[in-house]
């Protein structure tokens, strides 16, 4: 009698209320991201010196600790007091946000909470550029300009600010590839207007850059 009660009610609750027992499945799913570890990587200038494009790929995951510290570095808040970022940002308007397309799923990152959080459980790398190697790279960032953000100025000075905030995102990623021996390359090649439709994006978002995050692609040896 009480299981039937209960099977009852949680029927109900599907039937009328169901956001919210999405809502609580889908939080289980988010990834809680590691503190990232500041004290690691090369120099600097030896990351400038060893900055560069790959577009071949191992396709191994990357461990938890890669993905915080790369997220971190990319645009995480490094002035908690403030909330401001790695990268800088024009009238601090943090305005980009950063997708993950991986094996298991789509996840847009959140600097303040520092974690992943899923936005649905799929494989949408193939759509994330026209490029082979998109298919099997362990993650894929895409970068979504939101433009509601803006207080003021036409539509071309947000793509244009917009544009260059992705700048400043994308060469962090570099370093901190470059830092750590990992491959990535930036990517304009997208059909935007598809990918967009398949992350069931707003008007007002646009995306404007992709990029291809892996560790390079093993040689066999002769």
């Amino acid at each position: 009698m009480i299981k039937s009660i209960v099977a009852f009610g949680f029927l109900v609750s599907f039937i009328f209320f169901p956001q919210l027992l999405l809502s609580s499945a889908q939080q289980t799913e988010d990834i809680t991201l590691l503190k990232p570890q500041t004290d690691s990587g090369k120099l600097l200038m030896q990351a400038l010196l060893l900055r560069q494009s790959s577009r071949e790929f191992s396709p191994e995951k990357l461990p938890l600790q890669v993905l915080s510290n790369l997220f971190w570095a990319a645009d995480g808040v490094n002035r908690p007091d403030s909330g401001k970022r790695t990268a800088p940002s024009a009238s601090n308007v943090q305005n980009i946000d950063i997708y993950a397309a991986m094996a298991d799923g789509l996840y847009l990152y959140d600097p303040v909470e520092h974690i992943l959080k899923v936005v649905f459980k799929e494989d949408v790398r193939t759509a994330t550029g026209k490029q082979e190697f998109v298919k099997e790279v362990p993650l894929n960032l895409i970068y979504v300009a939101d433009l509601s953000k803006f207080k003021r100025g036409t539509d071309e000075d947000k793509l244009f600010y917009s544009a260059a905030h992705v700048g400043f995102i994308s060469q962090n990623v570099y370093l901190y590839c470059a830092s750590e021996g990992l491959a990535t390359v930036v990517r304009g090649m997208v059909d935007k207007e598809a990918l967009a439709k398949r992350m069931n994006l707003r008007p007002d978002q646009k995306i404007i850059l992709a990029q291809s995050v892996g560790y390079p692609k093993k040689t066999e040896a002769k």
